[in-house]
């Protein structure tokens, strides 16, 4: 087994998901006691979020990187960064490390490719929706169709995860909202809906679609699992 490197702290409610699946996935597949060979390394949200705010990411990116190369220190021979926002920097961390980096988008095309879709709708923070460093490498590496939602929308959302989600709220009200933006997106033609952000997990899942959805944070971890126990 393969030691699992976690950075993770973006947020810690997410980073939750990612450690409990891992373990999980390990247990499912080895039987007995085992669970997953891993270290974790959790990040102040609070000082990444100023930066991301800022537009500062060449500081953040040069922040992840230095934890990056700490879990590679500690002994971690595969790097997960739990979150989708951050990838945003995974060229600086890849550059900074020696280890497999298991990029969140990649795995996630994988899935979408491998079920045969073309069109997919994305819910995520703002700038995941908004810049390239996503959109762009699922439309170019992967042949993608991303639709997001209109601007009032893309605010719903981005809004739900940074007031709510992040703080451990869970919201009725913008469950609803959530699923009102999932079903325009899939009238808009998406085949599926990308949850393209770790927290979104929290709140909707697949009973809260018209089309199926893909959930990152289970995939990346799926993923991670698997090239730890290659």
């Amino acid at each position: 087994m393969k030691r699992i490197g976690l950075l993770g702290g973006m947020s810690w409610e997410s980073t939750i998901e990612y450690y409990r699946l891992v373990n999980e996935l390990v247990a499912e597949q080895l039987g007995g006691l085992h669970s997953a060979d891993c270290v974790l390394r959790s990040v102040d949200f609070a000082d990444i979020e100023l930066l991301q705010r800022e537009d500062r990411w060449s500081e953040a990116g040069e922040r992840l990187a230095r934890e990056a190369q700490n879990l590679e220190a500690a002994g971690a021979e595969l790097l997960v960064l739990c979150t989708n926002t951050m990838h945003k920097v995974a060229a600086e961390i890849e550059l900074a490390t020696t280890i497999p980096f298991v990029h969140i988008a990649d795995t996630t095309a994988a899935a979408v490719r491998g079920d045969g879709l073309e069109r997919v709708g994305l819910l995520a923070t703002a700038y995941t929706m908004e810049q390239d460093f996503y959109t762009g490498r699922l439309r170019n590496d992967h042949r993608l169709q991303v639709i997001t939602p209109p601007a009032r929308d893309r605010k719903i959302v981005h809004d739900v995860i940074y007031d709510e989600l992040c703080r451990g709220i869970v919201s009725d009200l913008s469950r609803e909202q959530y699923r009102r933006i999932m079903a325009d997106l899939a009238e808009q033609g998406a085949q599926g809906i990308l949850l393209g952000c770790t927290e979104i997990d929290l709140l909707v899942g697949a009973d809260d679609s018209p089309v199926p959805v893909y959930d990152t944070t289970r995939l990346h971890a799926e993923r991670a699992v698997a090239l730890s126990l290659s």
